[in-house]
């Protein structure tokens, strides 16, 4: 899927935001300035959320409401070469099943949390992006995007 502005990025967002319950896993992926946090944003506009903002520097966010919105950035713990440890720090396990989750820069260390997840590659050339997802498991047989 092509997506030629910020708002359309923020709209996919809020798409997939609103086919979203407790225990859901999005995995981001894509290079700096794909528009990761944008769709996050829109995740978040469809869980009820305005403030969400980039975790780089706290790694985690957790977004309070009827269904929470975990937001986790792994940027920084995939520069020390020991996510998987780092990640395990955070201890997303004990708060995702009752959330939503979704980490970017989300890769195999991400994945081990849960076998459904969904998969998202944000590839930019120029201002346009390009948007693959891969569904996992069952769960999300029934996402329309």
């Amino acid at each position: 899927m092509e997506i030629a502005s910020a708002q359309a990025m923020f709209d996919l967002g809020e798409k997939i935001g609103s086919q979203l319950r407790a225990g859901d896993l999005i995995l981001l992926n894509g290079p700096l300035g794909a528009g990761k946090t944008v769709l996050v944003q829109g995740i978040g506009a469809a869980l009820g959320f305005t403030d969400v903002t980039s975790p780089t520097f706290v790694i985690s966010r957790i977004h309070k409401g009827p269904l929470p919105l975990i937001h986790v950035d792994t940027y920084r713990l995939l520069e020390g070469g020991k996510a998987a440890l780092y990640l395990d720090d955070l201890d997303l396990d004990s708060a995702r099943e009752s959330a939503v989750t979704v980490i970017e820069w989300g890769g195999a260390e991400s994945a081990r949390l849960s076998d459904e997840r969904l998969e998202i590659d944000i590839d930019r050339t120029d201002e346009e992006r390009v948007v693959t997802w891969r569904p996992i498991g069952a769960r999300w047989t029934e996402l329309k995007l």
